[in-house]
């Protein structure tokens, strides 16, 4: 069921904060000090990005670039990647995103990390989150592709870890426990909490425990991102958009570029006024000892047309 949000996951932050500080920092700071971070963060996938033509005739080809100028919508990945020293790790996150100004609104769904779907290029079956670890963003883009049959215009990739950084530097964040759990050594009581960075993240990423498993996680991760979006937003935080900013250059890559950072910064964000979500349904089974979540074919119509809905403009529907 499709519904409006005020609070929206975690780690699609990662989106909303690069715009968010990117915004606060044009305003704050000289044009070569975000020039810098921005292409400190930047990274093409270059002749290697997955070409991808839907089964639906009616869906733009990648090879359209978005027109900013023209506030276009457009797509994109965001990855929360569980990166290590030597392991190029796995996507513990994997959300979609649909920005269209001219509805006002961004559409995002998270994609269970557990679906199982086609692994494109690498000629499997597996849990879609695997992509990652199989082929990098590269392979992410592809299966994500294929799992929705629409293109995505831009990714963007959190270092987990690095994040947590973030949090602290915006002084933590404060949560309501709904019940009390031990996650990886640390202990969170039932109640109003205070989270340094660190905790923060334990706290998101535990689904084991919560009766709601992973809706009860991604509960969580709204509480903290609402918290993350105030924080970051107010004025004492505003002198220390320097520091976050390099931050977000060591934990964020991205293929947005420093113009259409601008671009979105100036003549998006305005517009957005709203942000609704939608939820992937499907079941859980046990397959070869191993489990996964099924989305049937119906779903994955679903979630298609819902964001080809969400993508076209007004003119496109009004000429229909």
């Amino acid at each position: 069921m499709k519904k409006k949000m005020k609070r929206v996951f975690i780690w699609s932050g990662s989106a909303v904060a690069l715009i968010l500080i990117a915004a606060g920092a044009f305003t704050w700071y000289t044009y070569h000090s975000v020039k810098s971070t921005a292409a400190k963060m930047y990274e093409d996938l270059g002749p290697v990005k997955p070409v991808y033509v839907s089964k639906d005739t009616e869906v733009k080809k990648p090879a359209e670039p978005v027109k900013m100028k023209q506030l276009d919508p457009f797509t994109v990945l965001v990855l929360g990647v569980d990166q290590r020293a030597g392991d190029r790790g796995r996507s513990d996150t994997m959300i979609v995103l649909s920005v269209n100004p001219e509805k006002h609104n961004m559409l995002m769904f998270n994609i269970p990390r557990d679906t199982r779907t086609d692994i494109i290029g690498h000629h499997t079956v597996d849990k879609i989150n695997h992509a990652y670890a199989f082929g990098g963003v590269q392979m992410s883009m592809a299966t994500v592709e294929n799992f929705l049959d629409y293109p995505i215009d831009y990714y963007v990739k959190v270092n987990m870890e690095g994040f947590a950084r973030l949090i602290d530097l915006i002084g933590g964040v404060e949560v309501d426990n709904p019940f009390a759990f031990d996650y990886e050594g640390y202990s969170f009581k039932q109640g109003h909490l205070a989270l340094n960075g660190a905790e923060a993240l334990k706290y998101s990423r535990m689904r084991y425990d919560d009766p709601r498993g992973d809706f009860g996680r991604n509960s969580r991760q709204r509480d903290i991102l609402q918290e993350i979006m105030n924080n970051a937003a107010s004025v004492n935080n505003v002198v220390h958009l320097q520091s976050m900013l390099s931050e977000l250059g060591d934990s964020v890559k991205t293929d947005v570029t420093f113009g259409e950072m601008k671009t979105f910064a100036a003549d998006y964000r305005p517009q957005i006024k709203s942000i609704e979500t939608v939820e992937i349904k499907g079941t859980g089974k046990i397959i070869d000892g191993i489990w996964y979540y099924l989305v049937d074919e119906k779903e994955r119509a679903r979630i298609h047309n819902e964001l080809k809905a969400h993508m076209s403009k007004q003119t496109q529907l009004a000429s229909k």
